[in-house]
C-alpha cells in the first residue's frame, strides 16, 4: 500500500484504515437490516427508545471528537511524514483514535435503532478492528520502531481509549 507523501515516508499515510471502516459500517448495516427489516427480533419499545437513542447520540459525538483529535488535531501526518512513532496526546490514552472514533460512531449510529441484538456488532466489528491491526500496522510499527513499539504496546490499549497503565 503506497500513498507515500513524500520520499523516504515509510508509513502509508492512509494504511488500512479504509477497509477497516467500511468493513465496520457494512458489518452494522447488514444487521441493521437482518434484526430489524427482515426477522424484526429485538426491538425495543417505549424508555428503551428513548435510552438507546441518548447513549447513541452520545457515542455518536464522543466518536467524531475521538477521530478528529487523532486526525486532524494531533498532528500525526508530521510524524508519518518525518518517520516518527506518536506516542503523545490522545496517542498516549489509545494507539488507534482514528479506528477507535470510527468504531464509537459507528455503533452509536447502530443504537438509533433501538434493537438489543445491534449489540453483536460492536463485538464482531472490535474483532475485525483487532484483527486488521494485529496483522498490518502493528507489524509495519513493530518493524520500523522496535522496542520503542513494543514499550509502546504494553503501556496504551489498542482500541478502547483509557488512562495510560505506568510502565513496567
Amino acid at each position: 500500500m503506497r500513498n507515500y507523501v513524500k520520499e523516504g515516508q515509510k508509513l502509508p499515510l492512509f494504511g488500512v484504515g479504509p477497509y477497516i471502516v467500511y468493513g465496520m459500517a457494512g458489518v452494522t448495516a447488514a444487521a441493521v437490516v437482518l434484526f430489524n427489516y427482515v426477522l424484526k427480533i429485538g426491538i425495543l419499545s417505549s424508555l428503551w427508545i428513548v435510552v438507546f437513542r441518548i447513549i447513541g447520540g452520545v457515542l455518536i459525538v464522543l466518536g467524531l471528537v475521538i477521530w478528529f483529535i487523532g486526525a486532524v488535531g494531533s498532528g500525526m501526518s508530521r510524524n508519518i511524514s518525518e518517520n516518527r512513532l506518536k506516542i503523545d496526546g490522545i496517542y498516549a490514552w489509545v494507539r488507534n483514535p482514528m479506528y477507535s472514533g470510527w468504531w464509537i460512531l459507528i455503533f452509536g449510529i447502530s443504537l438509533m435503532w433501538h434493537n438489543v441484538f445491534l449489540l453483536i456488532p460492536l463485538i464482531i466489528n472490535w474483532g475485525i478492528m483487532t484483527a486488521v491491526l494485529k496483522r498490518t500496522e502493528e507489524k509495519w510499527l513493530l518493524d520500523l520502531y522496535g522496542d520503542e513499539y513494543s514499550q509502546y504496546l504494553k503501556r496504551v490499549n489498542r482500541c478502547i481509549p483509557w488512562k495510560r497503565r505506568r510502565p513496567s
